[in-house]
């Protein structure tokens, strides 16, 4: 009788990948993969240990899994991820419960690592960061519809609030011809929404030719016939070349959504944060997508609290929020993380102050986003049905300019036709519920 495995993987899209080529392996070898952790015998929890928050999510979840192994219902956990190679020793000897921790270079190791504690035998491995594949198979976690597609691994712009670079290591790119392989195959598979993602997307070929080759990579993505609709995630704002935009602009495959972590606008946080721009060179980017891809939805990331941020740097930050009106933002208070030159820094702010900035801007946001979605009363868009909302009575999905799991929401009725999870329908919009839309299904 197989062995049941059961994996609970937190954090970003990114670690959710490593998570889909470790189940991959496991499956492979002929364990039995379950969906619900608590019905398994061992389990996996793949953590993230980028902000406190997340770091806190993950010892939560190894906890509750440790009191059914108490209870007898599991057999082993094995902690995998950032958090395990981050604090290595420190999660075994804090959180004796957990049988292996392992860091992301031995991910292609699990199958050993879940023998060796089922033999009784504790593990602690922590190889090479560069031992972590960029290329191998997967079991997909995501809807049938869409998948993630990562392009890189590592980081090396070092932020000096950023732990990152030293979790996942130098930027590696993964082959060209590897990306193309996978995102044909998952093309034919019924795959609608390719989403490309990378701690830095736009940095992607740097490390192989001296130079970003991701206009190319978008370019030839785009020629394969099977492939409908490519989202791209995480390009930084210095590397958003004319040639990049022009890419964004011809390709029709390319959803006009670009997601590009600006983190704040002002030039002095921004030195200290080792990120090049300022209020003026942000600005001129956006009022440059803006004119070349029509249409185009913008994300950004912020963050408040950061250490040193005045009062008059955190009105000039709530100035460009509201002179910009990006369509989408998340807001961040800045985490102080261990070994991070900014953690060192004087003028750390207290965490009140740093949440209430971040409320502060959120609720300026929140405004923006409303009176956007309001603007599109009357329009009929195209909609990915996801699934129906039996409480509020109707479908849901989202549009083209929605990411999954971080943007809103297409609340739609219909009377007659009912759309299938993964189609892609018209809905005319109506109303609107907050930041989200509802509207009536068209055919």
């Amino acid at each position: 009788m197989s062995v049941r495995v059961g994996m609970v993987s937190l954090g970003c899209a990114k670690n959710r990948v490593d998570a889909e080529m470790m189940l991959y392996t496991l499956r492979e070898a002929g364990f039995e993969l379950v969906a619900d952790v608590a019905m398994s015998e061992v389990a996996i929890v793949n953590t993230c240990g980028f902000i406190e928050d997340a770091k806190q999510e993950s010892i939560d979840e190894i906890l509750e899994l440790a009191s059914l192994k108490k209870e007898g219902r599991i057999k082993a956990i094995i902690v995998t991820g950032c958090l395990a190679e981050r604090y290595r020793q420190e999660v075994m000897k804090e959180l004796f419960e957990v049988d292996a921790v392992i860091g992301i270079g031995a991910n292609n190791r699990i199958v050993e690592v879940i023998n060796e504690v089922l033999a009784g035998k504790k593990q602690e491995l922590f190889p090479e960061k560069t031992e972590l594949s960029l290329c191998g198979g997967r079991v997909r976690s995501t809807p049938f519809y869409y998948a993630y597609l990562k392009i890189a691994e590592g980081c090396d712009n070092c932020c000096t609030y950023c732990a990152i670079p030293q979790i996942r290591g130098r930027f590696r790119s993964r082959p060209m011809d590897d990306i193309l392989q996978e995102a044909e195959e998952l093309s034919r598979k019924g795959v609608k929404e390719l989403i490309l993602i990378a701690q830095d997307t736009s940095r992607y070929g740097e490390d192989l030719v001296g130079r970003s080759l991701l206009p190319e990579l978008l370019t030839q993505l785009c020629a394969i016939e099977s492939v409908c609709y490519l989202r791209v995630l995480y390009c930084y704002p210095e590397r958003m070349t004319d040639e990049l935009i022009d890419v964004f602009a011809k390709e029709e495959k390319i959803l006009k959504y670009i997601d590009i972590p600006m983190q704040h606008c002002s030039g002095r946080i921004l030195k200290l944060m080792n990120r090049p721009g300022n209020r003026e060179s942000l600005t001129a980017l956006v009022g440059k997508l803006r004119e070349r891809i029509p249409g185009i939805t913008i994300r950004t990331t912020l963050m408040t609290g950061f250490p040193t941020e005045t009062e008059e740097d955190f009105a000039e930050l709530s100035e460009f929020v509201n002179e910009m009106k990006f369509e989408r933002l998340g807001c961040f208070a800045y985490s102080a993380e261990e070994d991070t030159p900014a953690a060192k820094m004087d003028g750390q702010l207290d965490e009140t102050t740093k949440k209430h900035r971040q409320e502060l801007i959120m609720e300026q946001q929140q405004v923006i986003m409303a009176e956007n979605a309001t603007k599109q009363i009357g329009r009929t868009i195209r909609v990915v049905c996801e699934g129906f909302d039996r409480f509020a009575e109707c479908f849901f999905g989202r549009s083209k300019a929605d990411a999954p799991e971080v943007d809103g929401k297409v609340f739609f009725i219909t009377e007659d036709k009912k759309p299938k999870i993964g189609d892609i329908i018209k809905v005319e919009i109506t109303d609107t519920l907050d930041c989200d839309l509802m509207g009536y299904y068209r055919e």
